[in-house]
C-alpha cells in the first residue's frame, strides 16, 4: 500500500471513495461534514435523524452522492461520542473500514483524517491508527487451497487529507503500517502447518530477515548445542526426527553492545505433549505453539524497518515435541545450559525447558533485560480467559515499560503474582535443582517461576500468550486464526526503550 498526504480541502478534488468520520453530536455538523451536508442539500441531517446513517462506533455506511459532490461515494465511519472514543476504538473503527474496503474490492481511497480528531486523539494518533487498523483487518491467510480465477483487488493507494504537517503525518502512517505488517507476518508463521514450518525452516526465515535488515545472525544446530550443554532444549527434541535450532538475531542500534534488551520466544513448532500426551481435542492446533517465536520475529521485522537506536538480541529455541523410543520421559533428570539440573515430571511442560536454555543464552549474548513470550500454559486461560495475556516479573520498572507499550498497542496484559512460595515449588525435587511441573494448581505461576530461575537477577518479564495467540472468531482487526499477539507490544517497547535509555 502506498500513501500520500495532502494539505488541502478534500472536497476541492475528485475521489471515487472519500472516508469521513461521523461523531454522535447533538449540535450541527462541523467542518467537512457541514460542507458535505450543504452539497447534498441537507440530506445528511435527515439520514442521521432517520437512522439510515449511523453514528455508532465501528459502523460503516456507504453513500453515493449522485453527482452532487466531487466524491462519487462517501464512506462514513461511525465514531460515537467524542469524549468516549479511545485510540483502541479508533483503530478498530479503521479495521471495520478495512474489511468493507476489502469486501468491496476498493483499490484507491481518500481519507479526511481531520474529521477523526478529538481532544484526546491527535493527528499522528489518527494516522497511525488508520494504516494499522486497515492493514491488520485486511489480513488473510490464503493457505494451500486452489486459488479462484477472480483476480485479487487490494487497497493500493491511500490519500490522506489533513491540515497537519505532511512530514509528521507521513511518519505516523509509516509506523502504523509497519507495526501491522510485522503482526501479519507473525500471524502467517503461526497459521502455517508444522510440516511446513519446522525448526530448520524457521531458522531459514530468521536468516532471511537478517539479510534483509542487516541483523547479525547465529543459528546453532544439534551438534553445537550438545557441545555447549543445552540439555533442556535437547531433551525436548529427543523424540523428534527434525533437528532443533537455536536462533539468534542481533540488532545493533548503538555503537557499543551495552544496555541490551533480550527478546526470547518459545519456538515449539508442534507439541504432542510427549509421553504426557495431549488428548485428541487438545492436540489439534498445536502448530500454534510457536506463537512466542512468531511474535519475536514479527517484532524484529518492525525493528528492521524502523531502525530504532536500541540494542536488541532475539533468541528463539526451536524444536517440536514428539513421541518416540528416544523421547524424554517423566522421571528423567536433565542438565540445562545454566548447569541447573531439572527433574521431568511432565513432558508436556516442555516450553519452559526450551525457554530455560533460551533465556540463559540471551544472557550469554549480553542481554541486560529480558522479555520472554510463550504460549505456555492452559492455566493462564483458566485464570484470565482468552483475551488477556498473563505476565510475571522480577522487576516492576521493566514491567511498567512493557505495560505502557501494551497499552499503546491495545494488547491487554494482566500481572500475575510471583512469590517465594511459587519459587519454592519449582525448587522442590529429591533428585535435582528444579522440577518442571509442581502441580495443576497455580500452573501458570509455576511455569513463569520456573523461567525466572534462569533469568535470576536480570530484569525480566514473562508473557504467557496461550489464550491470546489465536482466536476462533473473526474480529475488527482480523480473521479467525492467529492474532500475532505481542508483536506490536514488543516493537513499541523497543521504540520506547530507545528513547528512555539514550
Amino acid at each position: 500500500m502506498k500513501w500520500s498526504v495532502h494539505n488541502e480541502n478534500p472536497l476541492q478534488s475528485s475521489h471515487d471513495y472519500l472516508v469521513v468520520g461521523l461523531w454522535n453530536k447533538s449540535s450541527q455538523f462541523e467542518g467537512i461534514l457541514e460542507e458535505l451536508n450543504q452539497e447534498l442539500n441537507g440530506e445528511l441531517t435527515a439520514l442521521v435523524k432517520e437512522g439510515d446513517l449511523s453514528t455508532k462506533a465501528k459502523t460503516i455506511t456507504k453513500l453515493p452522492t449522485l453527482g452532487k459532490s466531487s466524491a462519487k461515494r462517501i464512506i462514513f465511519v461511525g465514531l460515537g461520542k467524542q469524549k468516549e472514543l479511545t485510540i483502541d476504538d479508533l483503530r478498530e473503527s479503521f479495521g471495520a473500514l478495512g474489511k468493507v474496503l476489502k469486501n468491496s474490492r476498493v483499490s484507491s481511497v481518500s481519507v479526511a483524517i481531520d474529521s477523526f480528531l478529538s481532544e484526546v486523539i491527535e493527528p499522528s494518533d489518527a494516522g497511525q491508527a488508520l494504516t494499522e487498523g486497515i492493514t491488520l483487518s485486511s489480513y488473510e491467510f490464503e493457505g494451500y487451497r486452489k486459488k479462484p480465477n477472480l483476480p485479487d483487488v487490494t487497497l493500493e493507494t491511500l490519500s490522506v487529507w489533513t491540515e497537519t504537517d505532511e512530514q509528521e503525518m507521513t511518519a505516523a502512517l509509516e509506523v502504523g503500517f509497519v507495526l501491522a505488517e510485522g503482526t501479519n507476518s507473525a500471524r502467517t508463521l503461526v497459521n502455517m502447518p508444522a510440516n511446513m514450518l519446522t525448526a530448520s525452516k524457521m531458522a531459514d526465515y530468521a536468516v532471511e530477515l537478517a539479510e534483509k535488515y542487516g541483523f547479525e545472525s547465529e543459528i546453532l544446530g544439534k551438534e553445537e548445542m550438545e557441545s555447549m550443554g543445552m540439555g533442556a532444549l535437547l531433551a525436548v527434541n529427543q523424540g523428534s526426527a527434525e533437528p532443533p535450532r537455536m536462533i539468534v538475531l542481533k540488532h545493533k542500534g548503538r555503537d557499543e553492545w551495552t544496555d541490551v534488551l533480550g527478546l526470547v520466544g518459545k519456538g515449539i513448532t508442534f507439541d504432542t505433549g510427549g509421553y504426557s500426551i495431549k488428548p485428541k481435542d487438545g492436540i489439534v492446533g498445536m502448530k500454534a505453539d510457536m506463537g512466542g517465536a512468531a511474535a519475536v520475529l514479527g517484532a524484529m521485522e518492525v525493528i528492521g524497518r524502523l531502525q530504532p537506536e536500541q540494542n536488541v538480541v532475539a533468541v528463539i529455541p526451536a524444536t517440536d515435541n514428539m513421541v518416540s523410543s528416544k523421547a524424554f520421559k517423566p522421571d528423567d533428570v536433565i542438565t540445562s545450559l545454566s548447569g541447573k539440573t531439572i527433574e521431568i515430571l511432565n513432558t508436556d511442560a516442555e516450553g519452559r525447558l526450551a525457554l530455560a536454555d533460551g533465556v540463559t543464552y540471551a544472557k550469554q549474548h549480553g542481554a541486560n533485560y529480558i522479555v520472554d513470550v510463550a504460549t505456555l500454559t492452559g492455566g493462564v486461560i483458566v485464570a484470565l480467559g482468552l483475551d488477556k495475556t498473563g505476565a510475571l516479573t522480577n522487576n516492576e520498572e521493566l514491567f511498567e515499560q512493557v505495560l505502557e507499550a501494551s497499552a499503546e498497542a491495545g494488547e491487554f496484559i494482566w500481572q500475575l503474582p510471583y512469590t517465594e512460595g511459587d519459587k519454592n515449588r519449582v525448587r522442590k525435587s529429591p533428585v535435582a535443582d528444579l522440577n518442571n511441573s509442581p502441580g495443576r494448581d497455580g500452573h501458570a505461576l509455576f511455569a513463569g517461576a520456573f523461567i525466572g530461575e534462569f533469568a535470576e537477577s536480570t530484569p525480566w518479564v514473562h508473557l504467557d500468550i496461550a489464550g491470546t495467540a489465536t482466536t476462533k472468531s473473526a474480529h475488527h482487526l482480523g480473521p479467525a486464526g492467529a492474532t500475532g499477539a505481542m508483536t506490536r507490544t514488543l516493537a513499541l517497547l523497543i521504540e520506547q526503550f530507545s528513547l528512555k535509555h539514550k
